[in-house]
């Protein structure tokens, strides 16, 4: 069944209620979005009362310099702005050393293992463990009967050989007088002068056979090679011990003097180069973990022939006498290598100096006006609290070195011990101040 088609002057009235709706919930939302953007205004509008035409207000604001633009000169630090507080330097001179700071491996000048040079049964230990010990001393003692009797045998053997010698020598000294007298052949006289010199190589070899049959028995005595302090002992008494062991006895470490092997940056180079073949002396200081205390003073020893293409460095040695054994093998330190002094620097603090887009700067004081002015300067070399300027600043010149953040170039600055302006005394202060 279809539904009943209804009359067009019934549709007009309710398209026209449905246009009336749409038409005034867009003006609620248009006015619920003014009354949301007045009140943000309200809650955000200065706490100052609008200041009425003609008023004090609005002729201090004529009168304040900068006061409609807000330019540089209204600007934070700037001319107009109140004076900013700082702290001031005085640039001074001093003698600074140009250093180069490094980690550094303390490493033995020597070390040596202590094997014996013969087999045998150890049968004394001369020394302790951690002990210090000088080249030459006995340290232990192989027992020696069998070098003995090897050192007898080949003496006996010498004798006599030698006394063969001796005959022989006799008899040709008959034979010749016999050739003279052209009694004898001349081929038993040539006979026994080869028997003479045959036996004095064998002599000779016997008097070698003795001489290491000698060293040998000396071998017994094992002896410090060098000066140092003994590690731990490998081996006790009882056992048998050769110049094969691989442990040996002990080890003796050289302490004293000691090295400091270190790197120095390839850009460096040169400059340590050019000292070094100037003959200068660099001196060199091992600084603890904390660097706060110097452990021990030396020189520089030896520089290395090659860059390591790894780290980019150049491998040094310093070397130091440690009389107070201050440093240990394998100890990491901290190494302080002098390499020139500069004098006469001129030094400020290094609060004072600062860094822009066109480069390092400093604020100079005029005293005169209590202003301050911009002033460009080189950086040079720096200690742990000043830096030198190596051009831009005179000696004596005075340069802020707090507050500098608030400062722009003419600034006006008071310093702690100035009084403040227009600070008046008595009665007639008193009223300058009620009045203002």
């Amino acid at each position: 069944m279809e539904p009943p088609v209804l009359p067009a002057h019934t549709t007009q009235p309710a398209a026209a209620a449905s246009r009336r709706k749409k038409l005034i919930g867009s003006a609620i939302a248009v006015i619920a979005m003014i009354a949301l953007g007045l009140l943000a205004w309200y809650l955000t509008r200065p706490d100052e009362p609008p200041a009425r035409a003609g008023g004090p207000a609005a002729a201090g604001a004529q009168a304040r310099p900068g006061g409609g633009g807000g330019g540089r000169a209204g600007g934070r630090g700037g001319r107009g702005a109140p004076a900013t507080t700082v702290g001031v330097a005085t640039a001074s001179t001093a003698d600074i050393p140009v250093v180069l700071d490094a980690l550094g491996t303390v490493t033995a000048a020597a070390t040596a293992t202590v094997r014996p040079q013969v087999s045998g049964i150890l049968q004394k230990i001369h020394f302790s463990e951690g002990q210090l010990v000088k080249a030459g001393q006995v340290m232990a003692t192989i027992d020696p009967r069998s070098f003995e009797m090897a050192l007898l045998q080949a003496s006996g053997t010498r004798q006599r050989n030698e006394a063969q010698l001796e005959s022989a020598r006799v008899t040709l000294e008959r034979y010749r007088t016999l050739l003279s007298q052209d009694s004898i052949a001349r081929q038993e006289v040539d006979t026994q002068a080869a028997l003479v010199k045959q036996l004095e190589g064998t002599i000779m070899t016997d008097r070698a056979a003795e001489g290491v049959a000698r060293l040998n028995l000396s071998y017994t005595q094992v002896k410090a090679p060098i000066t140092g302090r003994v590690g731990l002992r490998v081996v006790d008494m009882g056992n048998l011990v050769g110049s094969s062991d691989a442990n040996g006895i002990a080890v003796i470490t050289q302490l004293s003097p000691i090295d400091v092997e270190f790197a120095v940056p390839q850009d460096q180079v040169p400059a340590l180069q050019e000292r070094i073949a100037s003959g200068a002396t660099l001196p060199a200081t091992a600084l603890d973990r904390t660097r706060s205390q110097a452990l021990a003073s030396g020189k520089f020893a030896a520089l290395d022939n090659q860059v390591d293409t790894q780290t980019g460095t150049v491998r040094a040695k310093a070397r130091f006498e440690n009389a107070k054994q201050s440093l240990f093998p394998s100890q990491f330190v901290n190494l302080r290598l002098e390499l020139r002094t500069i004098k006469d620097a001129v030094m400020v603090p290094v609060t004072a100096l600062r860094h822009g887009s066109d480069g390092d700067f400093v604020y100079v004081l005029n005293a005169a006006d209590r202003t301050v002015a911009v002033r460009k300067v080189t950086r040079g070399q720096a200690t742990v609290d000043k830096v030198q300027v190596a051009t831009g600043l005179k000696v004596g010149e005075q340069v802020i070195t707090e507050g500098a953040d608030r400062l722009q170039d003419g600034a006006r600055v008071t310093l702690p011990g100035d009084k403040p302006a227009g600070a008046g005394g008595g009665e007639r202060g008193r009223r300058q101040r009620q009045g203002a």
